[in-house]
């Protein structure tokens, strides 16, 4: 999406730019609810119940949505796998701000600093810099010293680094991001059964019904099925 004059921004923001943020960033409260609970399994009826009650609240404005959108692009730029748009990232932080309430202070009072820096250092809210400028920005926030205790940085330094832990979560647990990595997972493998010399040395053998049916390759993908009697048939 283009970047859009700081007047246009404004206007937007205090109007409450709804239709404009969901078309933009498809950051819905449906599509919230959406991308986190299309996988319906695991989750106890006290569990779905408390899920529903975040997802019929907002934390984020819609402003905040679409700078934390911005932040997050900044940290992690689309590349050929993928983007944090497809990985629904700031879909996640906004549950996370509800279900870790500990959260919404520093990452709120974190957007209303860049904006001021941005305002006091270049005459513009945040999303309305070129990215040059917003990097200079995060440059003096995202490379400050770790070897300092992390609760002594300096509050800009420790909100930038709470949403670069959640880009980073948010975008490697999702579809795109496990692509990206190329994990697996876990895979059967392929076993031909207890080799020959082995067996001679117990003095056993597999009998040829029995291992045509269990050790057969062609047929791993074929799902067992008895009769009524408890015969394996297939």
């Amino acid at each position: 999406m283009k970047r859009r004059e700081s007047i246009k921004t404004i206007a937007l923001a205090s109007f409450g730019a709804s239709m404009f943020l969901e078309s933009c960033y498809g950051v819905s409260r449906e599509k919230i609810n959406r991308s986190l609970t299309r996988y319906e399994y695991g989750r106890t009826p006290e569990e779905t119940l408390y899920d529903d009650q975040l997802f019929a609240q907002k934390f984020f404005t819609n402003y905040e949505l679409v700078t934390l959108d911005k932040l997050c692009n900044l940290i992690l730029p689309p590349n050929e796998f993928g983007s944090i748009s497809d990985a629904e990232v700031v879909q996640l932080i906004e549950f996370m701000a509800k279900d870790i309430p500990s959260y919404q202070d520093p990452l709120r009072n974190g957007i209303v600093w860049i904006d001021k820096e941005s305002q006091s250092r270049f005459n513009n809210p945040f999303i309305d810099l070129d990215e040059s400028n917003q990097k200079q920005i995060l440059d003096q926030i995202a490379y400050y010293n770790t070897e300092d205790n992390m609760n002594d940085l300096p509050e800009p330094v420790q909100w930038f680094n709470l949403v670069r832990n959640l880009t980073m979560t948010g975008y490697f647990t999702s579809e795109v991001g496990i692509k990206e990595l190329g994990y697996k997972g876990n895979f059967p493998n392929v076993w031909d059964g207890v080799p020959q010399d082995v067996l001679d040395q117990y003095g056993l053998e597999y009998d040829k019904e029995w291992l045509d049916k269990f050790v057969d390759q062609s047929k791993r993908n074929i799902t067992a099925e008895w009769d009524d009697d408890g015969n394996l048939i297939t």
